[in-house]
């Protein structure tokens, strides 16, 4: 997709759409913070999620009493909606608009959260970049949540083709710099009560 220009088809996106109206919307992402709770993230955690932009996530950490947050998006639309959302509250977390393959981190994480951006990665050699962004930019024993569709999920999402994954697939792509923790699978249901199932995997850095 030479011509596919990233950026542009998520400023549309969220131009167009509501919260409420996209297939990702969760009211309350119980898996994440499941699994955030299950790896015992502190709440002084220095934490990343690579494509937040108007997820609610942000907003049950800060309700969780997690006080050192990151949101990155490629969609600078996305963010400015998450601000006029979060209110006074935006003002708590740190906000970066950028592709995730160009972001340069200017402080190491110790808690990466991906439900949003690597399964839209399907090119070996962006994938292994997206990889290495995140060794990078983890604190040492840096622990991480990725989400992407299993093989039992969609093959395109909001128009775009995606990367199904399975678990040992996963711990294969990650292998390089990440030890798996364990996977597990989540149907999500969309907006319109669609079901894709997905694999949340957690990691954690290798040094």
């Amino acid at each position: 997709m030479t011509d596919f220009n990233r950026k542009e088809h998520w400023e549309n996106i969220y131009t167009t759409k509501e919260l409420e109206e996209v297939s990702w919307y969760q009211p309350t992402p119980e898996t994440s913070l499941q699994i955030l709770k299950e790896l015992d993230i502190s709440a002084d955690a220095r934490i990343i999620d690579v494509g937040g932009g108007d997820s609610l996530l942000a907003d049950h950490l800060l309700d969780l009493g997690f006080n050192n947050l990151t949101i990155l998006d490629i969609s600078a639309k996305s963010i400015e909606r998450a601000k006029a959302r979060l209110g006074e509250r935006a003002k708590k977390i740190d906000w970066i608009v950028s592709d995730i393959l160009d972001f340069e981190p200017s402080q190491k994480f110790d808690f990466w959260h991906d439900r949003a951006a690597f399964h839209f990665l399907t090119d070996k050699d962006e994938i292994d970049n997206y990889i290495k962004i995140a060794s990078q930019g983890m604190s040492k024993n840096g622990k991480s949540i990725i989400a992407t569709f299993s093989e039992e999920g969609p093959k395109k999402c909001s128009g775009i083709e995606i990367k199904q994954y399975t678990m040992a697939g996963m711990e294969e792509t990650f292998g390089p710099y990440f030890k798996k923790i364990f996977c597990v699978t989540h149907d999500h249901k969309t907006p319109t009560q669609h079901v894709q199932n997905f694999i949340f995997c957690a990691f954690q850095k290798k040094n």
